[in-house]
């Protein structure tokens, strides 16, 4: 068994997707999962499952999310391991100094370097990004909305489904998974 991580993209924003989180709960309940805790309404949810490939997890859930809510949800999903890892190797860390605009895309696959090969970091400063493996760092100190680094590494320039995260929110669901089964 194996502590992982599932986020859901775009659920409970502006209204449309709406996902109760005591409902995917349930599902992920119903689905064989334990230790099942959701965190706040944007799609975290930490669980105890088999310990399988991620992308299978994935898979899985968004099948079951499209047959219970009766829409499409992308999910991309880490393992504990994996999401300790992200936090160990931030790249951004001496200049992110502020949780909510520091961000991490997470991503269903790695990205293709042809596609962002016309992209320099120091093409956006005071904002940066780095790009490792299944990851994209980025750092918006002006705010996300008005970012232009984020706006070059939408998920269509990217060519893979991809899911974002705050800083802050990348540390608790790591806190999370790390408090393990609860009895």
């Amino acid at each position: 068994m194996a502590r992982q991580i599932a986020l859901l993209r775009g659920i409970n924003v502006g209204g449309h997707k709406k996902v109760q989180m005591a409902r995917l709960r349930e599902l992920m309940e119903r689905l064989g999962y334990r230790d099942v805790r959701t965190y706040v309404q944007s799609g975290n949810v930490v669980f105890t499952g088999p310990d399988r490939p991620t992308a299978e997890v994935a898979d899985e859930l968004e099948g079951q999310l499209a047959a219970t809510f009766g829409f499409d949800v992308s999910v991309v999903v880490r393992s504990r391991d994996e999401l300790a890892d992200v936090v160990r190797a931030n790249p951004l860390r001496e200049v992110a100094t502020e949780p909510s605009r520091h961000l991490v895309l997470f991503l269903a696959g790695p990205v293709d370097p042809e596609r962002i090969a016309g992209l320099g970091a120091d093409d956006f400063e005071p904002e940066a990004f780095h790009v490792r493996g299944r990851e994209v760092f980025l750092w918006a100190p002006g705010g996300v909305r008005d970012s232009r680094v984020a706006k070059a590494l939408c998920e269509q320039r990217l060519g893979v489904t991809a899911t974002a995260r705050n800083w802050r929110t990348v540390e608790r669901l790591l806190a999370l998974a790390d408090e393990g089964p609860t009895e």
